[in-house]
């Protein structure tokens, strides 16, 4: 297959942002994944790191490219995610938050909170701060499934679908025990989702639970002047 010149520079992102986040230590080992969705005038599908891929040394062109119905078509063996990540697309679909790229990552701070918590919670995180409100929004907390469960597909799904009815559009979701899935219109831009998620995560610990949130007041402020979606 004769790729078009985006789909190189698509695939050169992945990695970059693959290399970043591990680095700095937002992912780890083999854990984690990245997708990207194609246009159709790029041929379409989707770019997804390989199962059981380090994202600090990939290879570009060994990162597995799937038709629209997520059969591959050439790289090494996709991710055991690309079915979630297939619904994360389709649920965000049509809207102000539509996924163009996902990151999956096993951030220690955002599992720390669900592996600690003292009651059911149905979001990951209050608005700590006005960036976390702007820039990640609400993240609901998806109950445990294990690894590659096409339950957790449907429940992650139906939960996009659930904010999206009621105007307070989604770019994240947690996974109990397991991670964040974010997403946005380009590699870099999720990667910044996650960054700001794992960061307020990590605020949110350091002051156990008890630090004051924005009021209602602050956030609508925020929505006014943004145009924020909480």
């Amino acid at each position: 297959m004769i790729e078009k010149p985006s789909v190189k520079l698509a695939r050169d992102e992945i990695c970059r942002i693959g290399k970043s986040l591990f680095d700095r230590g937002y992912v780890h080992a083999t854990a984690g994944n990245i997708s990207v969705k194609l246009e159709a005038d790029q041929g379409g599908g989707y770019l997804i790191t390989p199962t059981d891929a380090c994202l600090g040394f990939l290879d570009p062109e060994r990162l597995a490219r799937l038709d629209e119905a997520g059969q591959q078509i050439s790289g090494d063996r996709a991710s055991k995610t690309i079915t979630l990540h297939q619904h994360i697309y389709a649920a965000s679909a049509d809207s102000p938050t539509e996924a163009k790229c996902i990151i999956h990552t096993h951030s220690t701070h955002c599992v720390s909170l669900t592996i600690n918590a003292t009651s059911v919670i149905q979001e990951l995180l209050p608005p700590l701060t006005p960036y976390f409100v702007m820039k990640v929004g609400h993240v609901p907390l998806v109950t445990y499934y294990r690894p590659g469960d096409p339950g957790a597909a449907k429940a992650v799904s139906d939960t996009i679908l659930k904010y999206k009815n009621r105007g307070s559009h989604i770019r994240a979701v947690m996974l109990e025990r397991l991670g964040p899935n974010v997403w946005h219109d380009s590699p870099s831009a999720a990667m910044a989702v996650l960054e700001e998620l794992e960061e307020t995560a990590k605020l949110w610990q350091f002051s156990r639970g008890k630090a004051h949130t924005l009021t209602d007041n602050h956030i609508e402020e925020l929505r006014q002047t943004f145009g924020v979606y909480w």
